[in-house]
């Protein structure tokens, strides 16, 4: 099946962060209104827990998008904590916008990123 209106982009964010979001209902509450300001839509979630192990210790978050998925990771033990956030949609978005938002409501110290094309390979943009 094809059509031309998908497209199949990836974002994988590696941030190191001196204010993550590390309560439920607080990472919660992010995602719904990053979700907006990115013009997606929730199909489901999205879907907060902490998780309270030594050496994995931490929280992740999880939304299932009309176009996809959006989906965080944020391990609290080191510092600045490690975030691994991640966005895939057959629907347009701006990384540098998406990055500069963590950035901010984060306070993020060091980011990179990977946005790739998936719509025949693995396509480094």
């Amino acid at each position: 099946m094809e059509n031309s209106l998908l497209v199949h982009k990836h974002l994988i964010v590696r941030a190191e962060a001196i204010k993550p979001p590390m309560e439920e209902k607080v990472l919660e509450e992010w995602f719904k209104g990053f979700i907006e300001s990115i013009h997606m839509k929730v199909l489901m979630g999205p879907y907060v827990k902490y998780h309270n192990v030594p050496g994995n210790r931490g929280i992740t978050g999880a939304a299932i998008i009309e176009t996809s998925h959006i989906v965080m990771h944020v391990w609290d033990e080191c510092h600045p904590a490690l975030m691994q956030f991640d966005v895939y949609s057959c629907g347009e978005f701006d990384p540098k916008k998406i990055c500069a938002k963590i950035s901010e409501d984060f306070d993020v110290r060091k980011i990179e990123y990977k946005y790739l094309n998936r719509e025949t390979g693995l396509i480094d943009l």
